[in-house]
């Protein structure tokens, strides 16, 4: 009878056992999903140490691969519009100097000011504003995002401000900032719109966006560019939101919003019956598919930075990135 109540108490002590490691497994997976996919609690994107180390490791990525004309040494820092874009500048940057850069000068990101956004769910996000000894005198908007827990942050965004032209996010009593969602409707143009819109714009014109470089003066120098003695230009632009391309925006301290967007441009450019169409540059000619014989087209990404106010007022683009990705002879 002792042996048999013994090998009850432990057969009870093995369920016992058995029972609280389920339970803590399942503690453990409940509050996993709460901290990797975070999609109930609104919590910060990282800490101002964590988002100072991830824009160390990105710009010594970059400055590597830049060094070598290699993408691959950075493409786990970039995603979206700027991966495209600094893979076919790399890429015919090598297709020319196969050795490497031989003007390579190392990216200095000083001054650096991080807006970390505080919310719900993936991606979370970041945003580092600095000062660099490259492009002049203009702020480097820099939108770094993970989409997992275990993931590396990327850059999807970069684009250059002039410093007066940064504005003020509004921030809660921690310092964190706060997403928009892409349907504010509250705004100018909903967030998850401005691709579409400024698409329409640069074709069509109108009253959305306020005058700039980025909006009537692109619109008047491609017109001003669309028939030139034995060369036709014609111009076509779409909407990038899907995905790593998907807009992200910020509350600004007035009630507006930053937007971070992305856009997609083509422009074809057809010579006149006996003649060629010029090649602009050997960088582009190292990215061309195809023999160029009568037309040549041209494949850019872009991405911006725009002031979305509350209300109706007109949208101001603040800042654009534009590379080249793709061109095809024919």
């Amino acid at each position: 009878m002792t042996r048999e109540r013994s090998r009850r108490r432990l057969r009870r002590r093995d369920r016992s056992a058995l029972i609280a490691a389920s339970l803590t497994a399942l503690s453990l997976s409940a509050s996993g999903c709460v901290v990797v996919h975070g999609e109930r609690e609104v919590l910060p994107a990282a800490t101002r140490a964590e988002a100072a180390k991830a824009l160390t490791r990105f710009t010594d990525a970059y400055n590597k691969a830049d060094k070598a004309y290699d993408s691959s040494l950075d493409e786990d820092y970039v995603t979206g519009a700027l991966a495209d874009i600094n893979a076919a500048r790399l890429k015919a940057g090598h297709a020319n100097n196969p050795g490497g850069n031989p003007n390579h000068t190392p990216l200095k990101l000083t001054d650096t000011k991080f807006t970390i956004v505080k919310k719900a769910g993936w991606p979370r996000w970041f945003v580092a504003d600095a000062k660099a000894n490259q492009a002049g005198n203009f702020r480097w908007l820099l939108v770094f995002t993970r989409s997992d827990l275990g993931g590396p942050w990327q850059v999807a965004y970069l684009t250059l401000v002039k410093p007066g032209d940064v504005p003020r996010f509004k921030t809660d009593a921690d310092g964190f900032a706060e997403a928009v969602p892409g349907g504010a409707a509250q705004l100018a143009v909903p967030p998850r719109e401005l691709s579409k819109d400024y698409a329409a714009y640069l074709k069509s014109g109108g009253k959305t966006f306020a005058d700039g470089p980025s909006t009537s003066g692109w619109r008047t120098y491609r017109n001003a560019q669309a028939k030139k003695p034995g060369l036709v230009r014609q111009y076509v632009d779409q909407p990038l939101t899907r995905g790593d391309y998907a807009p992200l925006a910020l509350r600004t301290a007035d009630g507006g919003a930053v937007v971070f967007f992305t856009t997609h441009h083509y422009e074809k450019r057809t010579s006149a019956p006996g003649t060629t169409v010029p090649i602009p540059n050997k960088d582009v000619k190292a990215l061309i598919k195809g023999e160029v014989e009568q037309s040549l087209t041209l494949e850019y990404i872009s991405n911006e930075v725009a002031l979305d106010p509350a209300g109706s007022a007109q949208v101001s683009v603040l800042g654009q990135v534009r590379g080249l990705t793709a061109a095809q002879g024919a």
